[in-house]
């Protein structure tokens, strides 16, 4: 499947979701996007997301 390229939209929305402690899981439903490209992205962005499991990643 070919990525979709990211908008400043959505990594500003990344962004807000981080701040507000919001998990992997539910970045990736808000922005419609998988939990692997969002980690990918968090990563580039120095963001820090949850796991489901409680471990941030």
């Amino acid at each position: 499947m070919a990525r979709k390229p990211w908008s400043f939209k959505e990594d500003r929305r990344l962004m807000e979701l981080a701040k507000s402690s919001a998990s992997l899981q539910e970045a990736a439903k808000v922005l419609g996007r998988s939990p692997d490209a969002i980690k990918r992205m968090a990563l580039r962005l120095g963001l820090s997301l949850k796991s489901k499991g409680g471990k941030k990643s």
